[in-house]
């Protein structure tokens, strides 16, 4: 999946829930997303952190939120 379509996911979920912060969102996408996805997000963001381990929903919806926040840009 590329950013592209993860930030048409997010902003889809974001509709669905307007009250969850990003993080809440996040983790709703993963969810819908799926087992391959969920371990698709979580060995990219392993490999983002130069990790080799980790728990696979927490670094999934973590690769989610820094695809996200990089995508956004600096803040002011």
């Amino acid at each position: 999946m590329t950013d592209e379509e993860l930030v048409v996911e997010f902003a889809l979920a974001r509709l669905d829930h307007p009250g969850l912060d990003l993080g809440e969102v996040a983790a709703v996408v993963v969810a819908r997303l799926g087992t391959d996805r969920m371990l698709e997000f979580a060995a990219r963001n392993l490999a983002t952190r130069g990790e080799l381990r980790g728990a696979a929903f927490p670094c999934a919806v973590e690769h989610v939120l820094r695809v996200m926040l990089l995508l956004r840009g600096p803040v002011d």
